[in-house]
């Protein structure tokens, strides 16, 4: 589907590129020993190196080197067997060397690619141009006192992965289904946990506009955006700004800017620095890094099953819709908790439930898949009673709410509350004769051709037998009689 925007002069397109920032999950930081965990007291999780004191050296850890290569294995891109670390030179009052030790020229990963689906069904890739890694910088606080600002160290020195994309993005949905996905193989590889309300994954957004057919025009680029929905909704607001500046005949500036949702608008925050701004040269205190094929390989075939390849076993093993099977693995935890509820059960049936009356229940109660009120095991367990008959489809979604507000079992709730399936066809047949006597006027509308009205006494016998009665048995109950 494509997506355009309408002004003055015409049709314009958006080009979107996006670097993403993820922080890596290690238990030490990217050169020194400090703990990389969030959170904690100010400058309490401050090695000398991270403070920039002088004489200091940096050594590599090698488990944010691992992750990176995983990271890049993830997103099928070349994993580069020689890469460098450059310091880039700029001044910020939470960056205590004045240089970010990072990797400009030569990153450890190359070029790649992210398959992305939307939600008419289009399938697009979009390309990965590197990734490369970096050193974070300090938090300043402004907001401490009145007169004075402060500075915390704590993430100063954390390793970030920069995932950078081509600018193959066109659309807003575009840019959010490539950050959810880029989340969802980040949380499976286990090398970023993706939470953006903690900044650990956060975005900077290139915008441009251009006409059809046109080369690329300038872009401006919208710094650390931390949630999907605001790149989204930024992508929107600072391309039709863009738009106005060029059909009332000016030109839009390389720059960087804030976005400002409050407000629904980008400001400009400083004119955009070129590489050669920042004088790049290389860290004199890291040598080359150089990583065997060997070691790339042994942590290849330590890889977890990538979200893709599980959405297409799914099909393939439990027979479930694509977009079923993209729903359950969507996280790691959910699809986990699916197969424990299919296994050995109707697989359908076990995915309708998951993805419906399972994930209505979670959304209302405001819990997630990982303290779900009810088990993977009680709701397999549930299944179960209605696979055997036990009980209908009705009652069970009575027993699982009824678990969902007790935790007891299924096989406990029908019991307590007598809610075994009626399969007597005495039963049955007395209940059908009985609501066709008290409605005998419908009975002759029926049979006069009002079909639609078969629904009509399905529900009267059931609601007679207190929904306990088998559906299949009612209906062939009441065609014989009818």
């Amino acid at each position: 589907m494509s997506y355009t925007l309408e002004g003055r002069t015409g049709t314009w397109e958006i080009v979107v590129g996006l670097e993403v920032h993820a922080q890596v999950i290690s238990h030490s930081k990217l050169f020194s020993g400090a703990s990389a965990s969030y959170g904690g007291e100010p400058n309490t999780h401050v090695s000398l190196v991270d403070a920039g004191f002088p004489g200091m050296l940096p050594v590599l850890n090698r488990e944010c080197v691992a992750q990176a290569i995983r990271t890049g294995l993830g997103l099928r891109a070349r994993i580069n067997l020689e890469s460098r670390f450059d310091r880039k030179n700029y001044f910020y009052a939470d960056l205590p060397t004045g240089y970010q030790i990072s990797q400009f020229t030569h990153p450890i990963v190359g070029e790649g690619t992210v398959e992305i689906e939307l939600a008419d069904g289009t399938v697009r890739h979009i390309g990965i141009t590197r990734l490369h890694m970096e050193q974070d910088a300090g938090k300043s606080m402004h907001d401490q006192d009145p007169t004075r600002s402060f500075i915390d160290l704590n993430r100063a020195g954390v390793a970030l992965m920069e995932i950078v994309s081509e600018p193959d993005i066109r659309s807003p949905e575009e840019a959010g289904a490539y950050l959810r996905k880029l989340r969802q193989i980040l949380r499976y590889l286990g090398t970023c946990d993706g939470n953006m309300e903690e900044g650990s994954m956060r975005a900077d957004v290139n915008v441009s506009v251009r006409k059809a057919g046109e080369p690329f025009r300038t872009r401006c680029e919208i710094k650390n955006v931390n949630s999907i929905r605001y790149v989204m909704h930024a992508i929107e607001v600072e391309a039709t700004r863009q738009i106005e500046v060029w059909e009332n005949g000016s030109e839009v500036d390389q720059e960087t800017r804030l976005f400002d949702p409050s407000r629904n608008e980008t400001r400009s925050l400083r004119s955009k620095e070129d590489a050669h701004d920042y004088r790049y040269f290389p860290d004199p205190d890291l040598l080359p890094l150089v990583v065997e094929q060997a070691w790339v390989d042994e942590l290849e075939r330590a890889l977890p099953e990538l979200p893709d390849d599980k959405r297409d076993r799914f099909v393939r093993q439990y027979g479930i819709p694509r977009y079923d099977a993209s729903v359950l693995v969507a996280e790691q935890a959910i699809a986990d908790y699916y197969e424990e509820v299919a296994k050995g059960r109707d697989a359908r049936l076990a995915a309708n439930w998951v993805t419906g009356d399972l994930f209505g229940a979670l959304n209302r109660t405001g819990r997630t898949i990982t303290d779900s009120p009810i088990s993977a095991q009680a709701l397999g367990g549930m299944l179960d009673l209605v696979s055997d008959k036990t009980i209908n489809g009705k009652i069970a979604k009575e027993v699982f709410e009824d678990m969902l507000e007790t935790g007891d079992s299924a096989a406990d709730i029908v019991e307590r509350k007598g809610l075994k399936q009626v399969t007597d066809t005495g039963a049955i047949d007395a209940a059908v004769a009985d609501v066709l006597a008290r409605n005998a006027d419908k009975v002759e509308e029926y049979r006069g051709g009002k079909d639609r009205l078969f629904g009509f006494f399905v529900g009267q016998v059931m609601k007679a037998m207190a929904g306990k009665a088998n559906p299949a048995m009612v209906n062939e109950a009441l065609k014989k009689v009818l």
